[in-house]
């Protein structure tokens, strides 16, 4: 279904190529749908209109030029069918002129005027020369130039130079074409950075020449869960790697868009692959395999010489691969158990006078340090590498909310914020029930634009050590392409502002975001349209009718809505407020900007039976510990069904429910495999008192302890998806029913589908 829907939004947008807002309007009074948007902006006289016989113009020699007039041209065929030539000589009438000048100060800095005599880009470098291209391909593909790029003046510079993205091929593997893709994209939003998280406990994913088993071992793990539809069976392992030439070419095609790919090689702790593909180099003293549990593993590295050696060997491959200054060491959720236990780790700790692990873990990350720096590298880690001495030359990157940036910054280290959850695009965006999988935060298109990434605890002094920020796409939940289109855009758009510009504008950023989903969609991108769906609300109302109430995320644009089945149209009823529909009714919803559909139609059956049926999306969780949206293994009717539960405490709220009588209850429910490595955390997991060995599904009035309704045996979902039913006695009024399920989470996990009252 949300294939299906994102699809319908595509096909809206093409079919609705510009706005009312833009076409009521002259063209040069139309905003300028430019994102990020430039620092500066004027609007100037005149119009320019490229032909097929409009030339690009660079100086003689002028290599760099050369080389962003060719990219430009490959964008302008692209965008407008044209094969524009491109000739040496000086800008004159009717020419697109591109020249490195000492006179733009800044890097990555450039000018870009248009004109009625043509079009002139600025820049004292390359990349300052690619991103004023890149401003000129948005100014070309707003449907307002269709009769010519509006007269404008722009001056424009980066406000922080580090502006990424991370992406997590470790728990999810993405073929070289989806990642140039990724990179495609990038480099239109002007990011520059491309943090490549390639090693992790559940899968080594780089090829290392002297140490084949870590790819051969260390690439392949378990298929566990939804994984077995990638794999094509249970008993089929989930399996890939990059070879170096691979990783070369993704490098160079980076280079190309100006991008510097970031390789991060995890230490000491997510380490369970590696360990996987040689054991001797772990601190636990057995053999492991790699894992295909979510979470936080207890495997380490150890700490004797010969570990050293065989990181240190890594990263000489490793380096030979990346040219980039920073090599990211990881460093986060190092998880001490087997250094405790280890007689090793810790006579090397009393031979060092170190006396706790956090500090030991310093000492080791230090000493990586240290050899980086001798081969003319910088190391960036995780704030928890904070927790013990680091390199002066080290930089952090600020995971745990700010609070690592914070201390850093303050202690004079460069950092980088990424804080969870705000920008870690693996949370969901919205609660509309057609979201994917994931951890269903709610972590906003809004909320990503309104970071700012200099906490206003770091002192102003030390504010220049704050280098940038960056989204991460960590794929658990990830598995697939789509998946991460969907998880990126547009809120890669918001991020991009909010790391270029130091001008922000949230309802400008609004308004030309439109035009840059159309950008989205003419790329082969299928963006999330989570800001601007309507989400349709019901509940029983007078007379046997139900009560309506629509709404958006972002409040932008007309909500249009029909009642009688067809699709909404710009003309269609605009809502006002609740409404009343008589039963059965299908509502259909759609928010518009003029003429122009703003994402793809939403809409709701409603009926008697559906007034009495909640879907988990709908429930409320009792505690809220660790709350995920999961699919299921197993497809229903050609789709895996999706649950939301807390892993930690199986219970769900349905609040407010209006009683009258006596009900009958049936209850979808589902078993999922329970592959999380929670570490610490797993003595927080709820435990409630089952009467079975299957354990069974409770519904308590009004709390969790209140008096119990009824009591349905699990056995009967055997192990699979299942719907039980039960009787609820009479009772009258308003009511929360609580839905528990005893037992204790693991080793697999039963999850509640939806409840339907009779």
């Amino acid at each position: 279904m949300r294939r299906f829907l994102l699809l319908a939004v595509a096909a809206s947008l093409g079919a609705c190529a510009t706005s009312p807002k833009q076409t009521t309007g002259t063209v040069d009074n139309a905003p300028l749908s430019l994102i990020p948007m430039p620092a500066q902006v004027q609007r100037t006289p005149g119009h320019f209109r490229i032909a097929a016989d409009t030339k690009i113009v660079v100086a003689p020699g002028d290599v760099q030029a050369r080389r962003v007039a060719g990219q430009l041209q490959g964008w302008i065929r692209q965008a407008r069918g044209l094969t524009l030539d491109i000739v040496e000589g000086k800008a004159g009438s009717g020419g697109i002129a591109l020249a490195t000048e000492a006179a733009v100060k800044g890097r990555e800095a450039y000018t870009l005027d248009v004109g009625s005599a043509g079009v002139r880009i600025a820049a004292n470098d390359e990349t300052g020369l690619f991103y004023g291209a890149v401003t000129y391909w948005q100014l070309l593909t707003d449907p307002n130039a269709r009769n010519g790029v509006p007269g404008v003046h722009i001056v424009d510079a980066p406000r922080f130079e580090w502006r990424g993205l991370m992406l997590d091929s470790s728990r999810h593997f993405q073929s070289v074409s989806e990642i140039e893709h990724l990179l495609d994209q990038m480099a239109m939003h002007k990011l520059n950075t491309f943090h490549w998280h390639l090693t992790d406990d559940q899968g080594w994913r780089l090829q290392i020449e002297k140490y084949p088993k870590l790819t051969e071992v260390g690439a392949c793990r378990k298929a566990v869960g939804p994984d077995v539809a990638l794999t094509g069976g249970k008993d089929e392992p989930y399996c890939g790697f990059y070879t170096q030439e691979q990783a070369k070419q993704i490098v160079a095609y980076a280079a190309e868009r100006h991008i510097t790919v970031v390789p991060e090689i995890e230490m000491p702790g997510h380490a369970q692959a590696a360990v996987a593909s040689y054991p001797k180099f772990g601190a636990g003293g057995k053999k492991l395999a790699v894992s295909s549990d979510w979470g936080v593993n207890t495997a380490l590295y150890n700490v004797d010489d010969g570990t050293f050696t065989f990181l240190q060997d890594v990263l000489d491959e490793v380096m030979a691969i990346f040219p980039s200054t920073y090599i990211h060491v990881g460093g986060d959720e190092a998880a001490k158990d087997e250094w405790e236990r280890s007689k090793t780790v810790q006579a090397k700790m009393k031979s060092l006078g170190i006396d706790d692990e956090e500090k030991m873990q310093g000492w080791f990350i230090a000493r990586i340090g240290d050899y980086l720096d001798k081969h003319g590298r910088r190391l960036i880690g995780w704030d928890e590498i904070l927790d013990g001495k680091v390199p002066a030359s080290a930089t952090v990157m600020s995971w745990r909310g700010t609070e690592g940036a914070i201390k850093a910054a303050n202690a004079g280290h460069d950092v980088v914020l990424a804080p969870s959850p705000t920008l870690y695009l693996d949370q969901l965006q919205s609660s509309l029930p057609d979201e994917p999988p994931g951890r269903p935060s709610g972590q906003t298109l809004k909320t990503i634009y309104d970071f700012d990434p200099v906490p206003t605890a770091i002192a102003p002094d030390k504010a220049k050590h704050v280098l940038g920020a960056e989204a991460t796409l960590f794929s658990e939940y990830l598995p697939n392409w789509y998946r991460i289109q969907h998880a990126a855009f547009p809120r890669m758009a918001a991020l991009a502002e909010r790391t270029w510009s130091s001008r922000t504008d949230w309802h400008g950023f609004l308004a030309r975001l439109p035009v840059q989903m159309s950008r989205y969609r003419a790329a082969g991108i299928v963006p999330a349209d989570s800001a601007f769906a309507v989400a349709i609300a019901d509940e029983p109302a007078m007379g046997g009718n139900a009560k309506v109430t629509l709404s958006n995320q972002t409040g932008y644009g007309t909500l249009r809505y029909t009642t009688d089945g067809s699709a909404p149209t710009p003309q269609s009823t605009a809502y006002t407020g609740p409404f009343e529909v008589p039963l059965p009714t299908t509502v259909r919803a759609n928010a518009f900007d003029g003429q122009f559909g703003l994402a793809g139609p939403r809409d709701r059956s409603i009926d008697a039976k559906s007034l009495l049926r909640r879907t988990s999306d709908e429930l409320d969780m009792c505690g809220n510990k660790l709350v995920l949206r999961l699919e299921s293994p197993q497809a229903v009717d050609g789709q895996r069904p999706v649950y939301k539960v807390d892993i930690m405490d199986t219970c769900w709220m349905w609040k407010g429910v209006k009683l009258d009588g006596r009900y009958g209850i049936a209850v979808t429910v589902d078993r999922l495999p329970y592959n999380y490595a929670l570490w610490k955390d797993v003595k927080g997991i709820v435990s409630r008192k089952a009467r079975t060995a299957a354990g069974e599904l409770e519904v308590h009035q009004d709390t969790c302890d209140g008096p119990k309704l009824t009591t349905i045996p699990l056995a009967k979902a055997k192990d699979g998806r299942a719907t039980l039913n039960g009787i609820l006695p009479k009772r009258e009024g308003t009511h929360d029913l609580c839905f528990v399920i005893t037992g204790k989470p693991g080793p697999k996990l039963w999850v509640l589908g939806d409840v339907q009252l009779r």
